[in-house]
């Protein structure tokens, strides 16, 4: 790896900035000093800047119960980022695994592994999202049946894939999609007629939401929940 690369993915400073650091001499490997930005550092060496040395994040694989009013991108905007929830180093460089809503809460799946993000994230892997939904209205009889069919969303040429309904009360429920349309939940309830109180994720695939992590609170995938992923 280049060395203004390895520097730049180890503390988060900008190519830029990361030029000047080597021109001033801020940057040392193996202890002998190094202003080649272009300087191939190979495994095992150590690289310091001024004096601290520097390590590069490894790969990363969280889950973080989400929040109201927090956003899944990776800047602050009207809400504050879920990234901002994460007191590790470079939690820039990861990516969000399926996205909520501002107003949506729950399980939220966080890696800087590009491969595994897009295990949940593609269709074709049909990666089942559970959700808990809180209604308005009573839900109408016909729904489970319309939902298993697929239900014509607003502005949708084709259908929803088969999403599977458990009803726990008239206005209580738990919905699992395979698919990640553009707030896919409340539309397909507005498609029988119904609007959505309160959404929460549980589970993504067979990754279930840790009962012990407290809205805002997160903790690393296990190595099972991990490889439940590829499988």
């Amino acid at each position: 790896m280049r060395l203004d690369k390895f520097i730049c993915d180890a503390t988060g400073l900008t190519r830029t900035l990361t030029k000047k650091a080597l021109h001033r001499g801020d940057v040392a490997v193996d202890a002998v000093l190094v202003k080649d930005a272009g300087f191939k550092v190979a495994p095992g060496m150590e690289v310091t800047l001024a004096g601290e040395p520097l390590t590069l994040p490894g790969t990363r694989y969280l889950m973080l119960n989400k929040p109201q009013d927090t956003l899944c991108s990776t800047i602050d905007e009207y809400y504050p980022s879920v990234l901002s929830l994460l007191d590790i180093p470079r939690a820039d460089l990861l990516h969000i695994a399926g996205r909520l809503d501002a107003d949506t809460t729950g399980l939220v799946l966080l890696t800087d592994d590009g491969q595994w993000s897009h295990c949940v994230t593609s269709p074709k892997k049909t990666c089942g999202k559970r959700y808990r939904v809180q209604l308005v209205e009573p839900l109408i009889d016909t729904a489970e049946a319309q939902f298993a069919a697929g239900v014509q969303l607003h502005g949708e040429r084709e259908l929803t894939l088969p999403a599977v309904l458990q009803r726990l009360s008239a206005t209580e429920v738990l919905l699992t999609i395979s698919e990640g349309k553009y707030h896919q939940v409340k539309r397909m309830f507005a498609a029988v007629g119904n609007k959505v109180l309160g959404l929460h994720r549980e589970a993504v695939g067979e990754i279930e939401l840790d009962a012990d992590l407290a809205p805002g609170e997160w903790r690393a995938l296990t190595e099972a929940e991990i490889a439940s992923v590829r499988r």
